[in-house]
């Protein structure tokens, strides 16, 4: 039976059910400038908060294991690797994130909801250093958050 233009505009869950379940791994990253001297204090450990890069990577894992809570048609899945990895430069930090699991739907949303979630937590620790004297955030900004690689494989 033909479907109506109104079931195609109903949201659902895909049924995945037939596909096989494979190897699934996905890496993503994205960056977050700012100033010159946060970057100082955050290499320094003098962040009121605590380190940075160490909430974020917590934030990420966690995000990872909720995307489908805050993706409405994610599937939910049970993943079995992530790893979080940063770079630093003088102006920026580049989170770069890992995430596997033998699946029948990938990982892309998993890793790129847990880069988001860990820059979100790194601008949320310095905040206080990035403001401005009228409480703006002139130089802090959160670029180019993609997929880097998709991999799938044979389980």
């Amino acid at each position: 039976m033909p479907r109506s233009d109104a079931e195609d505009s109903v949201p659902k869950m895909i049924d995945i059910s037939q596909k096989p379940v494979v190897r699934r791994q996905a890496i993503a990253e994205g960056t977050i400038f700012l100033r010159k001297s946060t970057m100082k204090l955050v290499q320094e450990g003098k962040i009121e908060k605590g380190d940075p890069l160490q909430i974020a990577s917590i934030g990420a894992i966690q995000a990872v294991k909720s995307t489908a809570s805050s993706l409405m048609l994610c599937h939910p899945l049970l993943i079995e690797a992530t790893s979080v990895n940063f770079s630093r430069n003088s102006d920026s930090i580049t989170v770069r994130l890992s995430v596997s699991a033998e699946s029948r739907t990938g990982v892309e949303m998993e890793a790129l909801n847990a880069v988001s979630a860990a820059l979100l937590n790194i601008w949320d620790v310095v905040k206080k250093y990035e403001k401005d004297d009228n409480g703006q955030y002139p130089e802090t900004r959160i670029e180019n958050i993609h997929v880097v690689q998709k991999i799938k494989g044979k389980k």
